[in-house]
Formats: C-alpha cells, sequence, structure tokens
C-alpha cells in the first residue's frame, strides 16, 4: 500500500489547485506559491516538513523571522509585504483544517502586524502630466502607441495589468467609456474616457497598430515593436522613462498616473464614491486616502476661517 504523503509542499499544491477550481486570477495564484514556497523551506531548514508538525510557537517564529529579515539592500520588509506572506499562512492552514487534513489550525490566533494609514507616493501637477505626455515621439509607431498608453493611464486612471489587457471590443468610441473585464478581483467594471485620449487611441489604430499587429485575429490594442503581447512590466519600465526624460523630478510610474487622475478629479469636485467606482476599489477606505492628499479644498476653507488668515502684519516703530 503506498505512503500517504502529508508534505507540505504535497498540500501546498492541493491549496493552489483549489485556488484555481475558485477561479482566483493567475496573478493571486502566483503571489500565493512564492509565499508559500518562502515559509516552506524555513521550515525545512529547521527540519519540519510535513503539515502535522507545524505548531503555533513555529508560526509566531516565522512571523518574527520575516519582520527581522533583510533584504540585499538592508531594508526590512514593509509591513504591507509581511501582511501579505502571513496572509498566504492563514489561508493556507484555514484550508487545511476544512478539509481535516490537520486537527488543529497553528495559524488560527495569528495576529498581524499593524499597517499604518500611508499616503501615495508624489502626485503630478497638470503642467507635469503634460510634460511626460509629449515626450514619446509620435512619428513613430512605438511612440505613438506610448502617447496612447500615456493618455489612458491619465485619463481613466486604470492599472497598467487594466492598459495591456484592453481588447478592440472593450472600447465604445460613440459612448466614450471603456470595459474593464476582469480587473483587479476578477471584477467588469466600466470608465469613462476623456475625448482627447479617445481622438489618440483613434489615430493609433489608424496609423500604428496595423504596423505592430502581426496576425489579422489579433484582439488585443496594443502590441510590441515585434508584435508580441504587450506587458505590464514593459508598460511601467516605459512610463518611467518618459517621466524621467521629461525631467519632472518625481518618482514613479504607471501608479503615479492613477494617483495623479484620483486627486486631480477630487480637487475639482469629483465625489468620492464616483472615484471609487472609477479606479474599481472594492472598499471606500482604499479611496478615502485621496482625500488626505486633495490639500486644494483645505487651503481653501482653511484661507476662509483661520483667524490668522485675517490679520495683517502690524508694523511696529523702531525706537531711536
Amino acid at each position: 500500500m503506498a505512503e500517504i504523503d502529508h508534505s507540505l509542499k504535497f498540500y501546498g499544491e492541493a491549496f493552489l489547485e483549489n485556488l484555481k477550481v475558485q477561479h482566483y486570477s493567475e496573478e493571486s495564484l502566483k503571489i500565493r506559491r512564492f509565499d508559500l514556497n518562502i515559509f516552506f523551506s524555513w521550515c525545512e531548514e529547521r527540519g519540519f516538513t510535513d503539515a502535522d508538525e507545524i505548531t503555533r510557537p513555529m508560526i509566531d517564529r516565522y512571523q518574527r523571522y520575516i519582520f527581522n529579515y533583510r533584504q540585499k539592500n538592508g531594508k526590512a520588509l514593509s509591513i504591507s509585504c509581511q501582511r501579505g506572506r502571513l496572509t498566504s499562512i492563514k489561508l493556507f492552514f484555514k484550508w487545511m483544517a476544512q478539509k481535516y487534513h490537520i486537527l488543529n489550525n497553528p495559524a488560527s490566533e495569528l495576529v498581524m502586524p499593524r499597517e499604518g494609514h500611508k499616503l501615495p507616493g508624489d502626485i503630478l501637477t497638470k503642467d507635469e502630466v503634460e510634460l511626460v505626455l509629449i515626450q514619446p515621439n509620435i512619428d513613430t509607431p512605438t511612440g505613438l502607441r506610448d502617447r496612447v498608453m500615456l493618455e489612458l493611464l491619465y485619463s481613466t486612471g486604470m492599472r497598467r495589468s487594466e492598459v495591456t489587457s484592453l481588447t478592440l471590443v472593450d472600447v465604445d468610441f460613440n459612448r466614450e467609456i471603456i470595459m474593464i473585464r476582469e480587473g483587479k478581483g476578477r471584477k467588469d467594471r466600466v470608465v469613462p474616457v476623456g475625448k482627447r485620449a479617445l481622438s489618440w487611441l483613434q489615430k493609433y489604430l489608424d496609423e500604428a497598430r496595423p504596423v505592430l499587429c502581426k496576425t489579422m485575429d489579433a484582439v488585443h490594442i496594443f502590441f510590441t515593436h515585434d508584435g508580441s503581447f504587450f506587458n505590464k512590466e514593459t508598460l511601467s519600465e516605459n512610463v518611467r522613462k518618459y517621466i524621467i526624460k521629461s525631467g519632472v523630478r518625481k518618482k514613479g510610474s504607471c501608479h503615479l498616473f492613477r494617483h495623479t487622475a484620483a486627486t486631480l478629479m477630487l480637487e475639482n469636485g469629483a465625489d468620492i464614491r464616483f472615484i471609487q467606482q472609477m479606479l474599481g476599489h472594492a472598499s471606500l477606505e482604499t479611496t478615502q486616502v485621496y482625500t488626505r492628499v486633495s490639500i486644494t479644498q483645505l487651503k481653501q476653507v482653511h484661507d476662509l476661517t483661520h483667524p490668522a488668515n485675517h490679520r495683517e502684519i502690524s508694523s511696529q516703530k523702531s525706537e531711536d
């Protein structure tokens, strides 16, 4: 009779297969696999390979390990990264207990590290955005493509993966909307897109896409110079390159445009719930971070209501 495999790695693969059946995205599966492999390797280095050997004190030791871990640059893992790795462990052992692969869940009482409410990074001004937008050489197919992608990032606040995944049927020029299919959390949503971005997109579809697209039945909008699928990492590299080229001294890439779009709209009076819908945030709390970035309205209230703003500087006579 064959011996039953109780190893962490065996159950890890079964857990990932279960997530796949539940229609989790490939990106989510990739992250969970990465986190679990780190934990399994840590356990194996300490002589533990079977799932039923893992105890609550071991989970606590692992939490301290990732807290004290230092990367090659000498920096600790961010709180969000620590939470992510521990979340994968919690989900894994919760599934193990639900399937009766283990009697007790060693991660059931795991307390997650508290995450502060950090503000988004740099935000571009309107003039800075325009400066970045004019950097691509629109006389070339790839330059025209890059200009369109920058315009879409700014106009819609889409994530980089949502831009690169766009297909021809996702854009409705008449209604001036874009259908985002299976965004984060595999959720569809519709976002408005500005006339200028649509105008650039139409120019790209007429002039550049036929040059870059190598197959007649291709449905995606954006391609690399050799006709291959345009991935999100390449988009980030391109956007970062244009920001540096523009001379704008602000760090970031695609998310910088996302933050900028949300913040400028909020400062111009957009309702926070509309911005939530546009960005595809599951929780309003995620979107509310932009209310702490938008300073224009707060400054207006401050100017109107703070007593110090209504006092003139009194001149003092100097004594002879």
